[in-house]
């Protein structure tokens, strides 16, 4: 679970800084999630890298 927590939260972070850096062009893995429009997009964004986040901290010290 750690690693998927870890997994989510990087690409959670990638889609958050993707749109800033340039808002032009439309990532393949990204395009779904504008589908229902702007605000969702980032509601859907950030869900994903809080969830990554959770998932991570939750299972970080139980190795």
């Amino acid at each position: 679970m750690k690693e998927l927590g870890l997994g989510l939260l990087i690409i959670g972070l990638i889609s958050l800084v993707l749109p800033l850096i340039n808002p032009n062009v439309h990532y393949v893995f990204l395009k779904w999630i504008d589908n229902w429009g702007p605000t969702m997009a980032w509601v859907i964004r950030g869900g994903i890298t809080l969830l990554g986040l959770a998932l991570w901290l939750g299972y970080k010290n139980r190795d």
